[in-house]
């Protein structure tokens, strides 16, 4: 008998995220390495460049949640009529749309969720909770905070642990207006109780969400995000005699290109972006701008206005969307640059692009805020800039198209830790280990060996 971990996991609407790409890779890894592993979507399917290993049946699904909220008739409906809304063609099609929704049009459905098994999708977790006792695991991992409503439940009813993933919760949860917000902080501080372990994928978080969420620290465990390294150029050069990273970096060839990969909002800033690099070319200096990433319904206006204003300054020829490329489509784009920069204007948990990026063998050049410094520190593959100056992008973007030579050692140097520090084998290692640590002496023998 061995260790079996259900890992729920929060569908994105139909949207590339960082959580949903990290939590498929991470039981796609474990999976791969004989680990006993369901991956179980909740609100609508999972979107992912790799391979979904996630169960086909969605929990919790996105339309039912939201009419239990607002129709207290279907709190009652039976199954049958509820499997119809739960369709995952029919969650697909609506979360598209539905993934823009502000976050403070969720206050009240937030809160409910958080309730538990006070709330108006109770009968949700009862379904939940039957599954899993088909299911029988040994450990239960929660996608993030906003589920903590059915640690004690799901703990009472299967007698096993539960582990809870962190994934930048707070830039949702500070965004629902009062007096959902304080009621979201104060549930998620008294279930907090209820969990065994949170996983941090990055040291700031970690420490964030105690101060912001007054999780115990005691129960932080950090588990650095991974990425399936399959595809990406190798440190290794007995690997790729005729190419390395030190070879391609250089920027001899092609005009200098500045890129963007991540969703296309204003939140994560390619606004700044393309400012900063009108303004570098105002200033005499020729580059190129290429962006990719998710573009949702509501924010195509959004990217619109800013080829608007690139158009009118004359520099419409040298920016290109390429799109939402697929995987092998994104190792390609990344490749293709000499430096990526995402100015979020929040302080992001994560910032899984960064790790993709110098993956890639592309350094980065991030704000000096959220998780930046910590992964421009660790990998030496970066610069930072303070965060919210558009001159100071401008300058550092500036500055490596001036010196080659850094650029090298910076590609190099983040190159090599990404893959050293955030391939996706020790990410599953790192999460086995809380895993383990958790389960104690209740854990099926033969999974401690």
């Amino acid at each position: 008998m061995s260790l079996r971990v259900a890992y729920l996991v929060a569908g994105a609407g139909g949207m590339y995220c960082g959580s949903c790409l990290r939590d498929n890779r991470l039981a796609a890894t474990l999976i791969g390495q004989g680990r006993d592993v369901s991956l179980i979507p909740l609100y609508t399917p999972i979107r992912t460049d790799e391979r979904d290993v996630s169960i086909s049946r969605v929990h919790y699904g996105g339309i039912n949640a939201f009419l239990q909220q607002m129709v207290p008739v279907f709190r009652h409906t039976p199954r049958f009529v509820d499997a119809v809304f739960d369709a995952p063609s029919l969650l697909k099609a609506v979360g598209k749309y539905a993934a823009g929704t502000r976050p403070d049009k969720l206050g009240a459905m937030t809160v409910s969720v958080l309730q538990g098994e006070d709330g108006a999708q109770r009968k949700e977790l009862d379904r939940l909770i039957a599954f899993l006792k088909d299911l029988r695991p040994d450990i239960v991992n929660l996608p993030n905070l906003m589920f903590l409503g059915a640690a004690a439940p799901l703990r009472d009813a299967l007698n096993v642990p539960v582990v809870c993933s962190l994934a930048g919760e707070d830039i949702f949860l500070d965004a629902i207006p009062d007096p959902h917000r304080s009621a979201a902080f104060r549930l998620i501080a008294d279930h907090a109780q209820s969990v065994d372990a949170f996983l941090a994928p990055t040291r700031y978080y970690a420490e964030h969400v105690v101060n912001h969420f007054r999780i115990p620290a005691d129960r932080i465990r950090y588990v650095p995000m991974g990425i399936c390294l399959e595809g990406y150029l190798s440190p290794d050069l007995s690997l790729h005699p005729e190419s390395s990273v030190e070879d391609r970096c250089v920027g001899s060839e092609g005009a200098f290109t500045i890129g963007y990969f991540a969703r296309i909002c204003p939140e994560k800033g390619l606004d700044l972006l393309a400012d900063a690099w009108m303004r570098l070319r105002r200033g005499g200096r020729f580059a190129r701008l290429r962006v990719a990433g998710y573009l949702g319904p509501g924010d195509r206006s959004y990217l619109a206005e800013i080829q608007k204003r690139i158009s009118a300054e004359g520099y419409g020829a040298d920016f290109e969307y390429v799109g939402e490329p697929d995987l092998a489509g994104k190792i390609a784009f990344l490749e293709s640059l000499h430096v990526l920069s995402v100015p979020a204007r929040y302080a992001e948990s994560k910032g899984f692009y960064v790790v993709e990026s110098l993956a890639a063998g592309t350094p980065v050049v991030q704000p000096a805020h959220g998780s930046f410094p910590e992964l421009v520190h660790a990998t030496g593959g970066g610069l930072l800039y303070p965060a919210g100056s558009e001159s100071a992008l401008a300058d550092a973007m500036s500055r490596l198209m001036d010196a080659p030579d850094e650029r090298r050692c910076l590609a190099i140097a983040g190159h090599r830790a990404a893959h050293r520090l955030f391939g996706d084998r020790v990410m599953a290692e790192a999460t086995w280990s809380v895993y383990e640590s958790v389960c104690g002496p209740n854990m099926p023998e033969s999974a401690a060996g």
